[in-house]
């Protein structure tokens, strides 16, 4: 039996991440927008387990089948944690995303040593079940903040984030969903899916 999963998202990269991790197995993934749903929630949550919360609920509301939201964002250790839950507009409503990690690397041009330059990427989804119960799932990726932009690939700030020697944007998609902080909570995410299809 399939099991269809509504995403409170429209965001066509992480969209794809989830389909990629999840159809395999037997979900079928798909936006709100792909299921008649147009909500534009108010993340104004002060951690990513709220903010996902807030999402998946305002979606579960309308739809009132089984929903699934994610927050993910960047926690640099040099800058107290930030961007944090505030990654996504770490510089406005406009700001693309290599003025966002641009940024990142200018409040860090002086940190010369690679110890000082540690870094986590944070997700945290949250389910909600066809009976409204939610559970929540946590991924956590470490690394460190390059010198300089690094590969093509990926969205966000994978051209700035190393794991080892290699950014998350000069991996491919397949070695990122292995080891991303989303691969990691998708992981655990399907484990449960799985044990109650």
């Amino acid at each position: 039996m399939i099991k269809n999963i509504i995403i409170a998202s429209n965001n066509k990269n992480k969209i794809r991440e989830m389909k990629s991790k999840l159809n395999p197995f037997g979900f079928d993934i798909v936006s709100q927008r792909e299921a008649g749903y147009d909500i534009d929630v108010e993340e104004n949550g002060t951690t990513f387990r709220e903010n996902a919360l807030l999402k998946a609920r305002a979606l579960y509301q309308l739809a009132n089948k089984p929903v699934m939201s994610d927050d993910a964002g960047l926690e640099v250790d040099f800058l107290d944690g930030a961007p944090g839950v505030y990654s996504a507009r770490f510089c406005g409503p406009d700001a693309t995303d290599k003025d966002k990690y641009n940024k990142i690397l200018e409040l860090m041009k002086d940190v010369k040593d690679e110890s000082k330059r540690t870094a986590r990427f944070v997700c945290t989804i949250c389910y909600i079940d066809e009976n409204g119960t939610e559970h929540f799932f946590e991924g956590k990726c470490e690394g460190k903040i390059a010198f300089a932009p690094q590969g093509d690939n990926g969205f966000g700030y994978d051209p700035i984030f190393l794991v080892g020697e290699e950014s998350f944007a000069e991996i491919s998609e397949e070695e990122k969903n292995k080891i991303s902080h989303r691969g990691l909570a998708i992981n655990k995410l399907l484990e449960y899916l799985r044990d109650t299809k």
